[in-house]
C-alpha cells in the first residue's frame, strides 16, 4: 500500500504557497498597488501601514511555503492573516464572486492553512518545521 499523504501534504503547501505569492505580489503589488491597499485598509478601519506589513507576510511566508522552509510555523503564523482577509470580506456576503468578494474563499483558505499547521511539511521540504507540542498534537493522531 501507497502513502500518498506526504506528497499530498507538498501539494498543499506549493498550492498555499502560491496562492499567497499571488496575492501579495501580483493583487496587492500590481493590480491595487501598495498605497492603494492601505488605503482600503484604512476604508474598513484598520491601519494603513498594516497593508504593508501583511504583503511583507504574503509575499516572504509565500515563498517560504513554496520552499518547504519551517512549513507549519509559516503557515500558523499566516493564519491570522486569512482570518483577517475574512473578517475583511465579510460584509460582502458569502460567495466570493459578489461584488468585493465574499469571504467563503478566505475562510477556505483559513482552513486550509490550519490543515496545514497539523500536516505539517510533506515531501521535499527544505528546512523541515518541529513537530507540534504533544499537549496540541495529542488529540491529531
Amino acid at each position: 500500500r501507497t502513502n500518498l499523504t506526504p506528497l499530498a501534504t507538498t501539494l498543499l503547501r506549493i498550492a498555499l504557497g502560491a496562492m499567497f505569492i499571488a496575492h501579495s505580489l501580483w493583487l496587492k503589488l500590481f493590480v491595487f498597488t501598495l498605497p492603494g491597499t492601505a488605503a482600503f485598509f484604512t476604508s474598513i478601519g484598520l491601519p494603513g501601514p498594516l497593508a504593508y506589513v501583511i504583503f511583507a507576510m504574503e509575499a516572504v511566508g509565500g515563498i517560504m511555503l513554496v520552499l518547504g522552509i519551517q512549513t507549519r510555523w509559516v503557515s500558523l503564523m499566516l493564519v491570522p492573516v486569512l482570518a483577517g482577509a475574512t473578517w475583511a470580506h465579510w460584509p460582502n456576503g458569502w460567495m466570493f464572486g459578489y461584488e468585493n468578494g465574499g469571504w467563503e474563499y478566505p475562510l477556505y483558505l483559513t482552513l486550509l492553512a490550519i490543515v496545514q499547521v497539523m500536516l505539517g511539511d510533506g515531501a521535499y521540504a527544505l528546512w523541515r518545521s518541529s513537530p507540534l507540542p504533544k499537549a496540541l498534537s495529542k488529540g491529531l493522531e
